[in-house]
């Protein structure tokens, strides 16, 4: 005897094979769709890989020197560091992604190209979930990823760059856990979780950048959402907005600056 698995405690995730090289110009919503036409089911989540976005949006630029393009896709550097290989930056990019070398890629393609991230990954979720919707006819929300780095942990996870029809967080404050105790910080990335999860049937070099998620109809919603900029922290609550070094460096300055402002003797 099976024991019942309750509404909502069973996840399902696969990557599906044949997707086969992107383009520039490729109708991505097409080849997506005849990829999921047997498999998609109405509340079912698509995760698409940032990088088969990119090449569909002719977002491939020429840069024979990619420290160049990674100057150009940075909006502010938040830290940088030297290692055999040369300097590692880690910045923020048009998109407001704090990123390594800003999202750009080298890897799967052509020599002497790089791919850059979408210029808006959240409006490239809402046209490809429409022109899934309108093929498939099924009630479905798409995530767009992208890898990065996280503060105070080693190792690289999925996150979700773009979204659209997808309750991007679960806010959970004001709620009781199993003890009864009100929960007052607990808001869950439910987007960044979804993509990691996937990442770990899409594989990195698979060939297989679309994956499915099943068990989070709760989660699809029926507009487009805020997408995935609403998981980003700005301002006052980014609490890693430089680096250790750069922010020693910026008080040591201030406080050079505050000490040659001040009276002799005062």
């Amino acid at each position: 005897m099976t024991t019942p698995v309750e509404p909502g405690a069973r996840l399902e995730a696969w990557a599906p094979a044949g997707m086969g090289e992107v383009r520039p110009g490729d109708d991505l919503g097409a080849l997506i769709g005849t990829l999921l036409e047997d498999v998609i089911a109405d509340g079912d989540v698509v995760v698409v890989t940032s990088k088969i976005v990119s090449k569909a949006e002719g977002r491939v630029v020429a840069a024979d020197d990619r420290e160049q393009a990674i100057t150009e896709q940075t909006v502010r550097v938040v830290a940088t560091r030297e290692h055999p290989g040369g300097v590692l930056r880690i910045v923020e990019n048009p998109q407001g992604l704090v990123m390594a070398a800003a999202g750009v890629d080298a890897s799967n393609t052509a020599p002497g190209t790089v791919l850059l991230l979408p210029v808006d990954p959240d409006e490239s979720a809402r046209r490809l979930r429409a022109a899934l919707t309108g093929r498939l006819r099924v009630r479905v929300a798409v995530v767009i990823t992208d890898t990065a780095g996280r503060a105070w942990r080693d190792g690289v996870v999925d996150l979700a760059i773009g979204a659209a029809g997808l309750r991007v967080a679960e806010d959970l404050r004001g709620t009781p856990d199993s003890h009864g105790q009100m929960l007052s910080a607990t808001v869950v990335a439910v987007a960044d979780e979804i993509a990691a999860a996937t990442e770990l049937v899409r594989g990195k070099a698979a060939g297989r950048p679309v994956a499915v998620v099943r068990g989070l109809a709760r989660h699809v919603t029926d507009d487009d959402g805020p997408g995935a900029r609403a998981l980003q922290r700005h301002g006052e609550s980014d609490l890693f907005r430089q680096g250790a070094e750069e922010a020693w460096r910026a008080g040591y300055d201030a406080g050079v600056a505050a000490a040659g402002e001040r009276e002799p003797g005062s």
